[in-house]
């Protein structure tokens, strides 16, 4: 479902080809390129189904990741998303064209990831633009691993306490 966050600039409508789609996950926000027909191009974790695609924990600590064509509506899910092409301002898009057949060549292809310097709003800023872009900050990534170990860390501790309760001999 498209965003209507009053927070958020009214960036959504009906997706044209080429558009940056912004899609809100729980701990952070993952980005795709829409192609068209409903489907995009976006980056998902190479040992993953293209149906678990990015929202897993795993694609946090991934260092490689597959391009992949999808439909919107299957890796939107329940979350919500909008077109958000915040860069036109200070940088051109490429013809469409360029960037559909720019984005179609690299289909099933693994490239490097890396959360920080290579993540996906860098790979669908470099096909729209020609150059990689992200605003997404060193301290947003820190705050979700961070959530993610804290996580972690409690079901360790609630399995403990579990696995200590069901060991006591009264």
């Amino acid at each position: 479902m498209a965003s209507n966050d009053r927070d958020l600039p009214d960036l959504s409508g009906d997706p044209q080809p080429g558009d940056l789609i912004e899609i809100f996950r729980p701990a952070y926000q993952h980005w795709a390129l829409y192609l068209g027909d409903g489907y995009i191009i976006n980056l998902t974790p190479v040992d993953e189904t293209q149906a678990a695609a990015m929202s897993s924990v795993k694609s946090v600590f991934s260092r490689k990741a597959v391009v992949r064509m999808q439909l919107l509506k299957e890796v939107v899910g329940s979350d919500s998303y909008r077109v958000n092409n915040k860069y036109d301002h200070n940088h051109t898009p490429l013809p469409v064209s360029e960037i559909i057949q720019r984005a179609q060549v690299l289909i099933d292809q693994e490239v490097s990831y890396d959360l920080l310097g290579s993540n996906c709003e860098h790979f669908v800023t470099l096909l729209r633009y020609g150059e990689g872009v992200s605003e997404q900050q060193a301290s947003r990534a820190i705050g979700a691993i961070s959530l993610v170990t804290a996580a972690a860390s409690a079901f360790s501790v609630l399995g403990l306490i579990n696995t200590r309760s069901r060991n006591r001999p009264f």
